[in-house]
């Protein structure tokens, strides 16, 4: 008798992705941008598919932080709305993403966003990372309370790469002397 192992662990790859979160991206994971080779590795791993271009439903600032670094402000009726791209993406995928945005470090937060679909659809189920709330506001007022409707390579002009900025900080440390300056 035939085993049914792999017709089971087939089963449970399907319910793994069936199961998909709506992502927004806004900054560094955007196609031509540094961080979207990720996001090209989960495409093809089958742990995230684009849905489409997307603007925010809401303004909400967009700012750029220390080494040009694009985050998205909780601060609904500020700054503009902002265009980005739709992703849905599995758990294990979105694992991925919440390591690279720093959740557990503080640096991004993953919360509820309402987008439109350049076809004119509401998205109210989607999520983004959004600037931790810990530092948000410094960021806003750093940013001279102007942000950007995209970030877009010119907005980007000057970003540097996690991997060439300066040792010997975390991340936090970095924003925070940026928001004192």
């Amino acid at each position: 008798m035939a085993s049914d192992a792999p017709a089971a662990a087939a089963e449970q790859q399907q319910q793994r992705n069936s199961h998909r979160t709506l992502v927004f991206t806004y900054g560094t994971l955007k196609r031509g941008f540094s961080n979207h080779p990720l996001v090209q590795e989960l495409v093809q791993s089958g742990d995230a598919s684009f849905v489409g271009a997307a603007v925010t439903a809401s303004r909400l600032p967009l700012v750029c932080g220390p080494y040009r670094v694009p985050f998205l402000l909780n601060l609904p009726g500020e700054g503009d709305r902002v265009a980005g791209e739709l992703y849905a993406v599995t758990l294990r995928g979105l694992a991925r993403l919440d390591e690279l945005e720093g959740v557990s470090r503080a640096h991004y937060e993953r919360l509820p966003i309402a987008v439109d679909l350049a076809e004119g659809a509401r998205v109210d189920g989607a999520f983004a990372y959004y600037a931790h709330r810990d530092y948000a506001a410094e960021l806003w007022r750093r940013s001279g309370e102007k942000g950007y409707p995209e970030y877009s390579h010119a907005v980007a002009d000057g970003y540097i790469r996690r991997k060439d900025r300066p040792q010997g900080q975390t991340f936090l440390e970095q924003i925070r002397i940026f928001v004192s300056t």
